[in-house]
């Protein structure tokens, strides 16, 4: 058997299966990464400044720049993807302990994945919140201001700096987030990665935490991570194309990368 074929028979065997996922997953939809040979932090490091608490906050002309990316960021029209909705399915008899994503962009529960199993370690750039009276709404607004001229919005409410409820640089994830995604994997028998270089900590760390706890481990991935000698099986193939194929079921037809 080849590589795909035993480890779509590991994950089909799996009682329990816990997913975790990156930028990876939502490149084919049209969002690109920030870390890969073409991500915007690796052609542009200044550009991490705008994910950088104390860069937005005391800054304005970030603020401007990070408000002209989501202006322009495809993530507001994006739609999922044969991966996202391949994933879906994991649901079906209560196989999903949760899908822990590194990824800010809302697809998994825009593909139908239960919001409740949907574990977003670093927030979610569709809502917007006030730094001071806390305000929130969705970041459709926002950005339509920016896309009227509006270089650097405000709350409505007290003109307070509005960002992203995403987590930045300099500030901790959320403890008790931290806490479902290792409880999703404490609960699994296998552990399916997808589109992750596995480099940020604490979500990388949940690939050794499953090896040690000897869960079988499935990665699907375009270029080598550090962890990929602890998964049983490592996939090059294009993700659109490798997770419908190792979650099809026997009577699905062959989801292919247009689907």
């Amino acid at each position: 058997m080849d590589e795909m074929s035993l480890a779509r028979t590991l994950l089909r065997q799996a009682d329990r299966v816990a997913v975790l996922t990156g930028a990876g997953i939502s490149t084919a939809s049209g969002i690109g990464d920030f870390r890969g040979p073409q991500g915007r932090w690796t052609l542009d490091p200044e550009a991490e400044k705008v994910s950088t608490l104390s860069w937005y906050l005391s800054d304005p002309d970030v603020r401007a720049r990070a408000w002209r990316f989501r202006a322009e960021s495809p993530v507001y029209d994006a739609q999922p993807n044969a991966a996202h909705r391949a994933l879906v399915g994991l649901e079906r008899g209560a196989r999903l302990t949760g899908l822990t994503t590194q990824n800010t962009d809302g697809l998994h529960q825009l593909a139908g994945s239960n919001p409740e199993l949907v574990i977003e370690l670093h927030g979610n750039s569709r809502t917007w919140r006030c730094e001071t009276c806390r305000a929130t709404g969705p970041m459709t607004d926002m950005v339509g201001r920016v896309r009227r001229g509006e270089v650097d919005p405000r709350c409505p409410y007290d003109g307070g700096i509005v960002r992203a409820t995403t987590i930045l640089f300099e500030e901790a994830l959320d403890p008790a987030v931290i806490d479902e995604a290792v409880a999703s994997v404490d609960e699994a028998d296998a552990l399916l990665v997808i589109g992750t270089s596995l480099s940020v900590h604490p979500a990388a760390g949940l690939v050794p935490y499953a090896h040690r706890r000897g869960v079988a481990m499935v990665l699907v991935n375009a270029e080598p991570t550090d962890y990929d000698g602890l998964a049983a099986y490592v996939l090059r193939d294009p993700i659109v194309v490798a997770v419908p194929a190792l979650l099809r079921a026997d009577d699905e037809p062959v989801s292919t990368a247009n689907d």
